[in-house]
């Protein structure tokens, strides 16, 4: 039996033929598309809909967690472990609490929101299986590409190939698993 590949890449000369080519292939019925371009193209990524953004959700919760946790490791301390009465003041002090539980919100969001984006964008990867299409160098100057990927069949092979062959890519080839 043949290994299915990876998807179906084609070649563009324009960000406008490869808008194009995207609509179709979101028309067609492909879900899973993705697009390399040299520059950014307007429209195109409402037309490629990358698919829900958890970094903000991760970011609130990385926040609270670390704000919770100062504010708990302060107030542990103060209170339960090692509570020392000076000049009568109260042991549960919360305005001393305010400055760590800030910078530790702080600290706990951004280090979540490097996690999500690192995660939410497959990283790390040293290799890419787009990579090895031919010509694919020449995303970050002057050639845009349209992959189509998650094919499940031969016949989806064919589908694609035919779509992108009848946008006019320059190049049609499929990208090795």
């Amino acid at each position: 039996m043949k290994r299915l590949p990876y998807g179906v890449i084609g070649q563009f000369g324009t960000g406008e033929a490869l808008l194009d080519a995207a609509r179709q292939a979101r028309e067609a019925g492909f879900d899973a598309i993705d697009a390399y371009s040299p520059l950014p193209v307007e429209g195109l990524a409402e037309v490629v809909s990358m698919g829900r953004n958890w970094v903000p959700a991760a970011t609130l919760a990385g926040g609270a967690a670390g704000g919770c946790a100062a504010y708990f490791m302060q107030w542990y301390a103060a209170v339960v472990a090692y509570p020392v009465n000076v000049g009568g003041r109260p042991l549960h002090n919360w305005p001393a609490f305010i400055p760590v539980t800030f910078e530790m919100t702080i600290l706990g969001a951004a280090l979540a929101a490097v996690l999500a984006m690192l995660l939410g964008n497959g990283l790390p990867a040293l290799r890419h299986p787009v990579f090895d299409a031919p010509g694919f160098s020449r995303a970050s100057r002057d050639r845009f590409f349209l992959c189509i990927r998650g094919l499940q069949d031969e016949a989806a092979c064919v589908k694609a190939r035919t779509l992108l062959e009848r946008c006019d890519a320059y190049r049609v080839d499929e990208v090795p698993q």
